[in-house]
């Protein structure tokens, strides 16, 4: 059994050979406001981020996850555990599919994958989403895999001249 295969895409580790693909997603301004990210990445920096890439989720404290569609073996997008808390059980949750492979269904049977490897492979109690709330579709994502809301940060995001409030939510293993 492995539980980062599914029925239309696989979850696996980065390879040098996805430099390119990252390199679009980390430099596509539109993606910037859910990375945090202010400044594009030089290809340079990248290639040694991959380079460390095979650091243990225990060591680097995050995992991130290329989603490649099985059939083809294209590159659509990354699902990323951050803020990985081995003492407390818990890791945050992010998900990106490139805009040319949304509404397929695979971002959600993405985050599907991630749950089960989650609370099954690396034994987490909880995971949690940090998310706009304008961000429509990514909350209909995490409500449809039972995350709850639990809080609102109030002009959390400043994006485009404007404050946007964040919306915390939990899956808590039971």
């Amino acid at each position: 059994m492995n539980t980062l295969l599914g029925e239309k895409i696989n979850l696996r580790a980065l390879e040098p050979e996805d430099l390119e693909f990252l390199y679009q997603i980390e430099n596509n301004e539109s993606f910037w406001e859910v990375s945090h990210t202010k400044t594009p990445f030089s290809k340079y920096i990248l290639k040694q981020y991959l380079e460390n890439a095979h650091l243990d989720i225990f060591e680097a404290k995050q995992l991130r996850l290329l989603i490649e569609e099985k059939s083809t073996k294209k590159q659509i997008g990354l699902i990323d555990l951050f803020d990985f808390n081995p003492s407390h059980k818990r890791a945050g949750v992010g998900i990106l599919i490139h805009p040319k492979f949304q509404q397929n269904g695979f971002a959600s049977e993405a985050i599907s994958l991630l749950i089960n490897y989650s609370f099954s492979i690396l034994d987490l109690h909880q995971l949690f989403a940090n998310i706009t709330s304008d961000n429509t579709k990514s909350i209909s994502l995490f409500k449809k895999y039972n995350f709850k809301e639990v809080g609102i940060k109030k002009d959390w995001i400043l994006s485009q001249g404007k404050f946007k409030d964040e919306i915390l939510f939990q899956l808590i293993k039971h």
